[in-house]
């Protein structure tokens, strides 16, 4: 049976230990090293992924192609708004670092956390994607974007130096902006 405790790692603070030098971390001699914090503990540093991966797909976070294997592939220019948009946020590797540091996801288990929703964004704008509506569905229900204060502890904390934050923002006027015009 797996227990849900809070632990702060690696000296209170999120981070990969495999990308972090000992040097850079250490206090007073001491290292403290645990597990991420919001996921469930399995033993001493693993953790249960299974929640973090649910969420993703909970915000619909796999590709939905709007062509099939014999349409040609559609080029896409690199200087449009919904690709530098869907480029500022891809490289996510899904490593809970944002998710680990994140408080909403410590107060709100609903909430589908900053990497879930991260991938929605990049998924929104992919013009070759055909998930958008169900998408945004998704994002707009409870636990979804509009449960993100903003605190900015994703952006601060991940390692790729990607900001989920801006991207949740994004999700949160597209998701109005739908609501609006009577699409959710």
């Amino acid at each position: 049976m797996l227990r849900q405790l809070r632990h702060e790692p690696s000296n209170g603070r999120p981070r990969w230990t495999c990308r972090t030098h000992i040097s850079k971390v250490v206090e007073g001699g001491r290292v403290e090293i645990g597990p991420l914090a919001n996921l469930p503990l399995i033993k001493d540093l693993a953790c249960d992924m299974a929640a973090f991966f649910e969420k993703w797909q909970r915000a619909k976070g796999t590709f939905a192609p709007s062509k099939s294997r014999q349409d040609p592939i559609e080029r896409i220019s690199p200087t449009t708004a919904p690709r530098i948009a869907a480029d500022a946020a891809i490289e996510c590797i899904n490593c809970a670092v944002c998710y680990s540091a994140c408080d909403t996801v410590r107060w709100n288990e609903d909430y589908l956390g900053p990497a879930a929703l991260n991938r929605a964004w990049t998924l929104l704008n992919d013009v070759r994607d055909a998930g958008g509506r169900e998408r945004l569905t998704a994002l707009a229900a409870n636990g979804g974007c509009h449960a993100c204060h903003s605190h900015q502890s994703c952006q601060e904390h991940c390692p790729k130096a990607l900001n989920p934050t801006a991207s949740i923002a994004g999700l949160k006027r597209r998701t109005m902006q739908a609501y609006i015009r009577g699409e959710l």
